[in-house]
């Protein structure tokens, strides 16, 4: 009885340890970002920023692909405390799925940038698609992060390693994707709003 009261406690404490450092690392992303927006606003003032600058329109689809990730990670977290593997199965996957349509979307907004005729660095380049250069590429990294932790959460569950008592895996993974989305939801607003 005291070997699983033991092993408890020790899951309970990885648990907590494993999650503080999480939320360290996004407190940490979230300040990068905060100086990337300050940047951005100081920079406004500058002549030669666009002022009737639009945001690319896929950046309105990608911003409700990268909500449907939140969605389906939400949902995997709760297929397997109910231990329903497949439903854990389908919305896992599902989530890499919407992840890379995120990843592509980005790009295909890059792309009606550049059409337009702004570009993001040399001579047709401007300080405002330089700074939407910066800003969602840093975004699309911390996403190539979100896209690795989650093909491992992916493995790991292949390998039963996911139940309803076992889930500390699938909610970090949750944590940092809904820490993605909110992240990109407020870039975006920011992006539209304050141009």
């Amino acid at each position: 009885m005291e070997t699983t009261m033991e092993i408890s406690e020790e899951q309970v404490t990885k648990a907590k340890s494993a999650k503080l450092i999480l939320l360290f690392a996004m407190v940490s992303m979230t300040m990068m970002f905060a100086g990337l927006t300050s940047a951005f606003v100081v920079s406004k003032s500058r002549a030669d920023w666009l002022k009737n600058f639009e945001l690319p329109s896929v950046f309105y689809y990608s911003t409700a692909v990268i909500i449907g990730c939140s969605v389906s990670f939400y949902l995997a977290k709760k297929a397997i405390q109910k231990n329903n593997r497949n439903a854990t199965t389908g919305f896992l996957l599902a989530t890499l799925a919407l992840g890379i349509l995120f990843v592509i979307l980005q790009f295909a907004g890059f792309g009606q940038i550049v059409e337009k005729g702004y570009y993001f660095t040399g001579q047709g380049s401007s300080i405002t698609t330089t700074f939407l250069y910066v800003v969602t590429v840093t975004h699309l990294l911390h996403l190539a992060g979100g896209l690795i932790s989650l093909l491992i959460v992916i493995y790991n569950h292949f390998k039963q390693k996911y139940n309803s008592t076992q889930t500390l895996g699938i909610e970090l993974g949750a944590m940092y994707w809904h820490f993605l989305d909110l992240l990109w939801v407020y870039l975006f607003l920011f992006l539209y709003f304050f141009k």
